[in-house]
């Protein structure tokens, strides 16, 4: 895709890799909208780049990701880029006693969220594209995070899919895959030892400016080209088996 001159919407785009993200491409001169469950950390981006839009939505809410939806044919209907950015992740067993509550959330979330955006938003007569992020976890999983990781395997598939069935409306499907990075994903401390969020956003924008559609970076690059055996391998080292 080309990546300037766009109108953009990043969901979770006040935070982590999604700030990133925005912040690339307001450099990049595109017109960024951004929106997720906290209003303070949305004024906050918006406060330091004026020109992005921002808009409080809990995509975990069915109605208030179509209501989402319905804003942006409404208000911005030459919107031509979608990322699914928003994710969560939750350390936990199986074993514990609000796993299932705790699983269902980061279900919501990182699956039924994403594919019900992209469902809504392949409507939009201009949009050319969609970014997925999803994660290094989706080709070897970390036990700490199941679900989540289980989570990024069935997002992994679903944009491979998605990328085939949408060629016919030429609208382009990009993965971005990172791995783990210097954010508060999982708890704040948990990732203080990865690479930082400028570093993955620096190689992955050169990678989509030579027309890439599957951008990885150290670890989730690995994994990408992983075979069985270095799989097996990459799950034993990761789990301390």
């Amino acid at each position: 895709m080309q990546i300037s001159n766009n109108k953009i919407l990043i969901t979770g785009g006040a935070s982590g890799i999604g700030l990133g993200l925005t912040e690339r491409f307001v450099k990049e001169n595109n017109t960024v909208i951004i929106c997720g469950r906290r209003e303070s950390a949305l004024k906050e981006v918006s406060d330091k780049y004026p020109s992005v839009i921002t808009k409080v939505c809990d995509l975990s809410n069915e109605s208030e990701r179509e209501a989402l939806y319905q804003w942006i044919a409404t208000e911005h209907s030459d919107l031509t880029v979608l990322v699914n950015n928003a994710g969560m992740q939750q350390w936990m067993s199986v074993s514990d006693e609000d796993f299932f509550e705790r699983a269902k959330e980061e279900i919501t979330l990182n699956i039924d969220a994403p594919v019900h955006l992209s469902s809504l938003f392949t409507k939009l007569p201009s949009l050319t594209a969609i970014i997925n992020v999803t994660s290094g976890l989706s080709f070897v999983p970390f036990t700490k995070v199941p679900v989540y990781s289980a989570t990024k395997a069935f997002f992994h598939s679903f944009t491979l899919s998605l990328r085939y069935l949408l060629q016919s409306k030429g609208i382009e499907v990009i993965e971005m895959i990172p791995p783990a990075l210097n954010t508060d994903l999982g708890g704040k401390g948990l990732h203080d030892h990865a690479p930082p969020v400028s570093d993955f956003i620096d190689a992955v924008f050169d990678q989509m400016k030579h027309g890439k559609t599957e951008l990885t970076f150290g670890f989730s690059e690995q994994m990408a080209k992983a075979n069985p055996e270095e799989l097996l391998a990459a799950f034993n080292k990761l789990n301390g088996i």
